[in-house]
């Protein structure tokens, strides 16, 4: 390695996983001792949703009901631990490369075709020397950490996504996408309306080959286009923009 000195590891780290699995199973051990103690209180209000439930939790003997409340709210607890333990993201940045490992999947990614690494809303993102995303991760790392840790090893950090203002907002039908990408987003959209997460991450990986680059604010996409995208005629002729994008 030269000079700038070992890999650099950014994760949740230990608080994190201690939180994860002492401090939910902890709170779902509560709230289920919560729920198995005030159910004969709310099976009597006939506002209550799922009455039937807490009818049949109240019937039961007093410690038979706290220790079930109890063993259910800790199972839950660990289930929603071992999901959020899957979903943690870890970045080891050196000289040479990133790796990014999330549950099963490990990336890498080398240093050279990088041109900009930084932070969009909860997004790192890397873009290629065309102007294209290499990489799209959420998460919930620090950004100071990771621009520490990129910086450090002589990657290209920005403040901020160097492309923001050339984003536009997709309205169906209007000029100036390449062949093929109307369509995409057309799909895309009604993937995000229905919060199909996966189909919408696959649509964007399609409207990158076609040199489309995406951007979400909640449901609204916002594209732009790579440096060596088509760029169509603008005065090209279209169908009337539908403004729901549905």
């Amino acid at each position: 390695m030269d000079g700038y000195g070992a890999p650099t590891v950014v994760d949740g780290g230990a608080a994190e996983l201690a939180l994860l699995w002492g401090g939910l199973p902890a709170l779902g051990a509560g709230g289920g001792w919560l729920l198995a103690t005030g159910a004969g209180w709310v099976a009597g209000l006939s506002w209550a949703p799922a009455q039937g439930l807490f009818e049949l939790v109240a019937g039961l003997p007093d410690p038979q009901a706290g220790i079930g409340g109890l063993a259910v709210g800790t199972l839950g607890g660990l289930l929603v631990a071992a999901v959020g333990t899957a979903e943690r993201l870890a970045v080891t940045v050196d000289t040479e490369r990133v790796r990014l490992r999330r549950d099963r999947a490990d990336r890498q990614v080398g240093r050279r075709p990088v041109r900009a690494v930084f932070v969009d809303g909860k997004d790192l993102v890397l873009l290629g020397a065309d102007d294209e995303e290499l990489v799209r991760e959420r998460s919930d790392l620090s950004v100071d950490r990771l621009r520490d840790a990129f910086r450090a090893h002589g990657w290209p950090w920005t403040d901020g996504d160097p492309h923001r203002d050339a984003y536009r907002r997709w309205v169906p039908g209007l000029p100036g996408l390449p062949s093929g990408a109307d369509a995409l987003l057309r799909a895309r959209q009604r993937a995000l309306h229905a919060d199909r997460g996966g189909e919408a991450r696959e649509l964007r990986g399609e409207l990158g080959r076609t040199g489309v680059v995406m951007r979400d604010d909640g449901r609204r996409q916002y594209w732009r286009l790579t440096r060596s995208a088509p760029r169509p005629r603008e005065d090209a002729t279209s169908a009337e923009p539908e403004v729901d994008g549905r």
